[in-house]
């Protein structure tokens, strides 16, 4: 955290601050935490809540003429990812969901981006990507996908592959374990990582259908999301607590699944009994030909 806000002007620095120190005088009572379930960002009665430290962060650029943007839909509570070069207007969208994709373009448009590449981290199963119908609204658009996923898409991607937008790129990590195909975008400074459902903020991707395996998700998250610097910021395709950004360093410090042994968190892994995902039957199916 320290070392994302030495990097902004002191102006900024002096703001953060302030910001940290107004929430760590109010706190975040119980009933607060349940309402941003629903509603981040907002308390019972639509009064904002300070933002804390790590939601300021997410929001500065810490990679100079890198636009960003991170997007959310409710029902899936799945965040969608947009970056652009600020100069060139070449862009990429990662995790688009059906149902924004009105939203998302609507974005697009505004900024006046030229959207090249729409990139799914793996084959979801609690939501219908966007890609296949975006690439029906835009000329040139190009869906991108693991090679492993066993999903159709315009590009397939492996380790060590780039998806280049202007002066950018995003490097791809392979990371499996909740499924095959799941993979970890990684900006060319090391500054972001899109870890997909691989690894969320204080908690993981299931591995309990679609190929997951807890032992390969274990491993991959410790040698392919670990070993990026500790001040990369994480940024997850699902959060159902309205936390928006992590760091590798804090989840490395903090995630109470990962900080366990190997076997350790095979046996937790194995026992969450959780339901299935309400779309599973509808989702996979379709993702699987974008």
């Amino acid at each position: 955290m320290c070392s994302v806000i030495s990097r902004v002007k002191p102006v900024q620095r002096a703001l953060a601050s302030t910001l940290r120190l107004r929430t760590n005088a109010d706190g975040l009572n119980y009933a607060a935490a349940q309402s941003r379930r629903f509603c981040p960002g907002f308390i019972t009665g639509a009064q904002p809540l300070w933002v804390t430290s790590r939601s300021y962060c997410a929001r500065i650029a810490t990679t100079d003429g890198l636009l960003f943007r991170q997007l959310f839909e409710v029902e899936s509570s799945t965040y969608t990812y947009l970056l652009a070069d600020a100069d060139t207007k070449e862009a990429v969208i990662i995790d688009p969901v059906l149902e924004t994709i009105d939203r998302d373009l609507k974005f697009v448009s505004e900024l006046g981006l030229k959207l090249t590449v729409a990139v799914n981290t793996h084959c979801h199963a609690d939501h219908i990507t966007s890609t296949g119908l975006m690439k029906k609204r835009l000329a040139g658009l190009k869906s991108a996908i693991s090679k492993f996923s066993g999903a159709s898409a315009d590009i397939h991607l492996k380790e060590g592959d780039k998806i280049p937008f202007g002066r950018h790129s995003l490097t791809v990590r392979e990371t499996p374990g909740h499924t095959d195909g799941c993979i970890t975008l990684v900006t060319g400074d090391q500054t972001m990582a899109f870890t997909g459902d691989a690894l969320l903020i204080r908690g993981c991707g299931r591995t309990d259908f679609q190929q997951g395996c807890a032992k390969r998700l274990y491993q991959s998250i410790q040698e392919k999301i670990y070993t990026l610097p500790d001040h990369c910021l994480i940024y997850p395709a699902h959060d159902y607590l309205g936390q928006t950004v992590s760091t590798v360093g804090e989840e490395r410090k903090y995630n109470p699944r990962l900080t366990k042994s190997m076997e350790e968190f095979v046996e937790i892994m194995n026992n969450l009994n959780l339901p299935k995902p309400k779309k599973i039957d509808i989702s996979v199916p379709a993702n699987l030909v974008c």
